[in-house]
């Protein structure tokens, strides 16, 4: 008996159209293909203080074996740099003023953002001999110790955008934000202040979802802060302005799902898999 054919689910459809969206705005593709992470690319190299209460077992998932990573392997004087950020601070700032421990920044963890891997390619970009202003963006999952309802998971994807470049603003930010969103058809949206350790500058952006009748929460948004950026090496006028947005929450409100477990996860009916519409977004 042949069996029949398959089908997409929402989630890849939606996500291709990301993707395509990203590189007709002239984004380059990071590599995400490592769900675990050390703590010091998670965490650290983002200035993120060690005593943050998002590196709680309660928020995190830690590995058990391996429970560390080989950070020798790593130029030290990046990290001694990190170090000193996070202990004294630099360039007018105060830092953290705490003492920075080595085998909390070596812990093992499955990656809470895909902002770990921007962090790679900024320091990566921080060693060219000149310079370039680049865009970057990925699409990939990420685990968060997470209580389950109806916009809540553990694992989920984040689609993340970052752009590098001499004086970039908060503007700058809002309108490639409000120029993408209008890509996949949303146009209501709005900004939030918001409190990032590694974005100064911060915003939270919301969309309004016809379903639940209310507005939700589908990305962060900010301007990565100096001390995160010039540990690395970048120059002083270069700005980097990222985003981190959630693939399932845009998925819900274009396919108008108001459980995200009837989108992802043992719940879904294979039904819905089969009869959903092709994703049509109203391009401009």
């Amino acid at each position: 008996i042949m069996p029949t054919s398959g089908h997409l689910h929402p989630l890849m459809k939606v996500r291709a159209q990301f993707r395509q969206i990203f590189l007709e705005m002239g984004f380059t593709e990071m590599p995400t293909n490592n769900f675990v992470e050390s703590s010091f690319w998670n965490f650290d190299s983002l200035f993120q203080p060690q005593q943050h209460p998002a590196r709680d077992a309660h928020d995190t998932f830690f590995m058990a074996d391996p429970k560390f990573a080989k950070l020798e392997e790593m130029p030290q004087s990046y990290i001694e740099k990190v170090k000193a950020m996070h202990e004294s601070g630099g360039h007018g700032s105060q830092g953290y003023q705490y003492e920075w421990k080595l085998e909390e920044a070596k812990k093992n963890i499955l990656r809470t953002h895909t902002t770990a891997v921007s962090a790679r390619m900024l320091y990566k970009l921080a060693q060219q001999e000149k310079f370039t202003p680049v865009k970057y963006f990925s699409i990939d999952r990420v685990f968060r110790n997470e209580t389950l309802d109806a916009t809540h998971l553990a694992e989920f994807h984040q689609i993340e955008g970052v752009v590098a470049d001499y004086n970039l603003t908060l503007g700058d930010l809002i309108g490639i934000l409000y120029e993408f969103f209008k890509k996949l058809g949303i146009t209501k949206l709005k900004f939030k202040p918001a409190f990032n350790p590694y974005t100064e500058p911060s915003m939270e952006v919301f969309s309004y979802h016809d379903g639940l009748k209310k507005w939700v929460e589908v990305g962060n948004s900010g301007v990565f802060r100096p001390e995160m950026l010039l540990p690395m090496g970048l120059p002083k006028d270069v700005a980097v302005i990222a985003w981190g947005l959630s693939l399932e929450r845009p998925t819900m409100i274009k396919y108008k799902i108001s459980n995200i477990r009837d989108l992802i996860g043992h719940k879904v009916d294979l039904e819905m898999v089969h009869r959903n519409p092709i994703c049509l977004l109203e391009k401009e």
